[in-house]
């Protein structure tokens, strides 16, 4: 929200009111308090009938510094309140006053105050200040209708770039923008976003997060163009900086706050097909296209039955609409019998005319309005009311309604909606703040389905499909892009929007293959269905119309097939990019920056990506195959056609649909499984490694491929030595390795990559020889 008007002066009836010295400070021995009068104090007499603003900091965790600023405190507590952890393993924090100056130490991050003279704040990280706070940085404002912002401004360096504050689709780089943390349901092709996280992260080395649930205003060099400002209507403002000194580093230590994802089943990584929303469809539709994905070759994991499984009018009443699917416990069991997952849609709102709405309101299970009638209207449902997640008993209800559905043989649920929920006239079961529960009511819903997932299924076999989300709410995977349109741009925007989501700590991500809204081109469905399932998680999903391959053409069968294998193949290699997302908070699909944050020319990129450490993908967003992008320093092979690509530079190429850039990392070493037809399958059972040219004599990797668990299956460790590559493994089964770009010698065989070398069971160590490296 912007207070000023230009550098000068405030704007119509807003007044501010900034710390401007301190007049005293307590310090203790892991924390202090400032007390900054907002006015010059001159004498006795100008203690007198002025505000202070109060500002305290301390630290949850190592690296991580907390400041709390209020006006007045004499507020009672508002709930919901994110849940924050802190770190059993950080070391305490210290607290040194030496002269003019207070410093509050936590690991590599310090926050030094001045005690005398003006209110300043300095955020230092390896001897450096990474960012602060000026005397006119922190305070509260009234607006020209009398509201109270508390507020604070954080310097900006010469070339500093921000990203994240959740699943954006606007420019990556958030410098220049106005945002407000606020959920919305407006596609992918506005300002609005689904998911909403106040945090935000620096390229600089840092990041930030405002721990507040309702809505916080942000101001990205827009309203100063030096700083980044956050605001929230209250009388206190709370807020975290996060060292680094990497952009992982950062991320580790907000996940340690906020939480980690949870580790999605592996069958949950393999192809998704909808019934699409609106179309018509029976159990006949169903069995032909599962069918027809079978006498095509194309492995399916999960069938999605979208929101008319269930009758209309009557969303969601969690029953299976009788004249479309009179027998849905046959039909599932003779799903299951054909090896796939089910995934049902649902959502939190309970239309008038299904039984549950009676029900619900009669258990007081529904959002009331303040006069104690229950909260309606008509959008989405005609009369629909809206479940309160914040009464434990109808959570309990909720999922009761949803554990019937699992004992017919759902295996996830698509958890759609949760932004559009009120702040007018309505009062909370457990009395939270009405503007607070806006943005955190989706943690609610979303923990509620995903706990009675953990609780039916275990751990490991729980996921949702979620399209809102905020902070934390990264530890129910999975999550997807929302409504997009079948156009290339839409394409692009979906990626920002799960690039701008990965740099908020969510590790997975995904979105409708071929765009939701419309019917994609030919082109445009074939060049989503590589970028899709070079996603974490791959669904085809449509709006009016089905997203079965064939009805693209036979070029789309042969794309989808090929790449729906492909990815099965990297499970070894992407599930352990999951492992670390569940361990560290590194997402599965990064932004360049996280890879190469040494690299200037990463920050800005935002229409290739990562896929874990070690790929790098380059979608095609053209008509005519015209790709740019860009490569960081070394020497890069082409994981589909063999090619060298030399970095750092641009590169501009010409791609049919069976390809795109896809490139393996200098030096890298990618596992593959010997398995294409699913993705559930002992992954370190005869993997092959492939080692990728790049690497510097001498050099050492360690490849682990991993167990369902997500624990270590098989170890390897690859050593480059005068021209060989010596291999030594853990595994007692057979695996094999592929020396990328080579020439088979005497006791190799050619691979469409290079040398292929077998090791049979029991083989722990095997010496490639030069001739063939």
């Amino acid at each position: 929200m912007k207070f000023t008007d230009g550098y000068w002066q405030l704007r119509p009836g807003v007044t501010a009111r900034y710390a401007t010295s301190v007049a005293d400070v307590d310090v203790a021995d892991d924390r202090f308090t400032l007390y900054a009068p907002v006015t010059r104090v001159r004498h006795r007499g100008d203690t007198l009938n002025g505000p202070l603003v109060t500002v305290e900091a301390w630290s949850p965790a190592e690296g991580v510094i907390g400041v709390r600023l209020w006006h007045h405190g004499g507020r009672r507590p508002r709930t919901p309140r994110f849940p924050l952890a802190t770190d059993p393993d950080g070391g305490p924090a210290k607290t040194v006053r030496e002269g003019p100056t207070v410093e509050l130490v936590s690991g590599a991050l310090s926050l030094k105050a001045g005690t005398e003279g003006p209110c300043t704040l300095e955020f230092r990280s390896g001897g450096k200040v990474i960012t602060s706070l000026g005397p006119r940085d922190l305070g509260f404002v009234t607006d020209a209708d009398d509201r109270h912002h508390m507020l604070a401004r954080m310097s900006l360096g010469v070339g500093e770039t921000v990203y994240g504050l959740g699943e954006r689709f606007t420019p990556f780089t958030k410098n220049g923008q106005s945002i407000d943390i606020w959920q919305a349901d407006g596609g992918t092709n506005s300002e609005q976003a689904y998911k909403n996280v106040p945090f935000h992260l620096s390229n600089r080395g840092y990041g930030v997060f405002v721990n507040h649930p309702g809505k916080v205003s942000y101001e990205i060099a827009s309203e100063n163009v030096g700083r980044v400002q956050f605001s929230v209507e209250d009388q206190s403002l709370e807020f975290f900086v996060f060292a680094g000194p990497a952009p992982k580093d950062v991320l580790r230590r907000y996940t340690g706050l906020t939480g980690r994802p949870a580790l999605p089943p592996d069958w949950s990584f393999g192809l998704w097909l909808s019934t699409s929303f609106t179309t018509s469809y029976t159990e006949e539709t169903v069995s032909r296209f599962v069918a027809g994905m079978t006498e095509r070759d194309i492995p399916l994991s999960v069938f999605h039955f979208d929101c008319f499984w269930m009758r209309e009018y009557q969303w969601s009443d969690f029953v299976w609409d009788p004249e479309v699917f009179p027998d849905p416990e046959g039909m599932l069991s003779r799903l299951k019998e054909r090896g796939l997952r089910v995934c049902v849609w649902i959502n939190p709102y309970i239309a008038q005319k299904s039984p549950l709405f009676a029900e619900g309101m009669a258990g007081g299970y529904l959002l009331k309005r303040a006069d104690g009638d229950v909260w309606q209207w008509d959008k989405w449902q005609a009369g629909m009311g809206l479940v309160d997640f914040t009464n434990p008993a109808a959570r309990e209800w909720f999922a009761a309604k949803l554990r019937h559905l699992l004992g017919q043989g759902v295996d996830a649920f698509k958890t759609d909606f949760g932004e559009r929920v009120p702040t007018e006239d309505v009062v909370w079961f457990d009395g939270s703040d009405p503007e607070r529960m806006h943005n955190y009511y989706t943690q609610l819903y979303n923990e509620t389905v995903f706990d009675l997932l953990v609780e039916e299924r275990g751990e490991g076999e729980a996921v949702v499909f979620a399209r809102s989300a905020t902070a934390g709410g990264q530890r129910m995977p999975v999550h997807w892009g929302g409504d997009c349109e079948s156009t290339f741009e839409a394409m692009a925007e979906s990626l920002r929007g799960g690039l701008s989501l990965g740099l908020s700590g969510f590790g997975f991500w995904s979105h409708d293959i071929g765009g939701f809204e419309g019917t994609p081109p030919p082109a445009v469905f074939k060049r989503w269905v590589q970028f899709g399932l070079l996603s974490s998680h791959s669904r085809l999903h449509g709006s009016k119309s089905y997203r079965v391959p064939w009805d693209f053409g036979e070029e789309a069968v042969e794309v989808t097939r090929d790449f729906t294998r492909l990815k099965h193949r990297l499970m070894p290699y992407l599930f352990h990019a999951a492992v670390e997302a569940k361990e560290s908070g590194t997402p599965v699909m990064r932004a360049m920056l996280l890879e190469f944050p040494e690299d200037p020319a990463t920050h800005t990129l935002d229409r290739q990506y990562m896929l874990g450490a070690d790929l790098l993908v380059a979608p095609v967003f053209s008509e005519d195959g015209t790709v740019e992008y860009y490569v960081p320093e070394g020497i890069w092979t082409d994981v589909l056609t063999g090619k060298r690509v030399s970095g750092p530079g641009w590169r501009r190429e010409r791609h049919g649909f069976r390809t795109l850039p896809l490139l393996a990392r200098p030096g890298s070493v990618i596992p593959f499984g010997a398995v294409d037809d699913g993705p559930r399958y002992d992954w370190a059972d005869g993997v092959t490694l492939h080692v990728y040219p790049g690497g510097a004599d001498g050099s050492e990797t360690v490849t682990t491929v991993p167990a369902r668990s997500g624990a270590p299956a098989a170890v390897f460790t690859i050593r480059r030595s005068g021209g060989e590559t010596v291999v030594e493994t853990d595994s007692d089964l057979a695996w094999n390795v592929v020396v990328v770009g080579a020439a088979p010698a005497d006791d190799a065989r050619a691979h469409p990559a290079g040398a292929l070398y077998q090791a049979p069971p029991g083989t722990h160590r095997l010496v490639v020889p030069a001739a063939g490296g």
